[in-house]
């Protein structure tokens, strides 16, 4: 078993990669409170929206995200378009009595928050240790190798990489040896998503 830490960021090599769906079956495994800073885009089911349904966890668990924009683009896009300034300063981890907080990223590293900050910079500021969720599929290594050092740059602690997709073998390893960090767990696909599978699948992989 993992020791995990009282509070973690699930960022991620890129967008739509399983980000979600790894914090969400983070914070049913460990029965975790969840928080998400900044939600961009909110005419579907928003990512807080996501883990609250499927871990069925509908009380104070689930923390209100701090920023709120409704075009599902970059932050500072989505901001400008809004008419928001988001300032780094205005986020404070939300108080929370369970065991751990599960607090996920938008996006990747890189990406934007305002016209001087990242999420790399958010997750600095945040002070918490980061697990880095990666596609398993081709394409990986450049992205999942690049992130690992913009994160050591910053000497932001790496609990390790959640690979998301079809097992490679290759690709495991060579993250693993490059990067010299742990893969935590690689995850398939995971259908149907609830509460029950999320526990399965965290059973079974981590």
């Amino acid at each position: 078993m993992h020791d995990w830490p009282s509070a973690f960021f699930v960022t991620g090599t890129d967008t739509g990669i399983g980000k979600t769906v790894v914090s969400a079956m983070l914070t049913k495994a460990l029965n975790a409170s969840y928080w998400k800073p900044i939600q961009a885009g909110l005419e579907e089911e928003t990512d807080t929206e996501f883990v609250r349904r499927t871990t069925n966890f509908l009380g104070s668990q689930i923390k209100s995200e701090c920023y709120r924009l409704n075009t599902p683009m970059s932050p500072h896009a989505a901001a400008e378009i809004d008419d928001v300034e988001i300032s780094i300063d205005d986020f404070e981890l939300p108080d929370y009595s369970t065991e751990h907080l599960v607090v996920e990223g938008a996006g990747g590293l890189h990406v934007p928050i305002n016209d001087h900050d990242m999420i790399i910079d958010l997750i600095s500021y945040l002070q918490l240790p980061v697990v880095l969720v990666a596609p398993s599929t081709l394409g990986t290594l450049n992205h999942s190798l690049l992130s690992i050092e913009a994160l050591r740059s910053r000497d932001i602690p790496i609990l390790g990489v959640v690979m998301n997709g079809p097992e490679h073998e290759s690709n495991r390893q060579t993250i693993r040896h490059f990067g010299n960090v742990e893969i935590l767990a690689e995850i398939d696909t995971i259908d149907p998503l609830n509460s029950a599978t999320l526990q399965q699948a965290f059973d079974n992989n981590f």
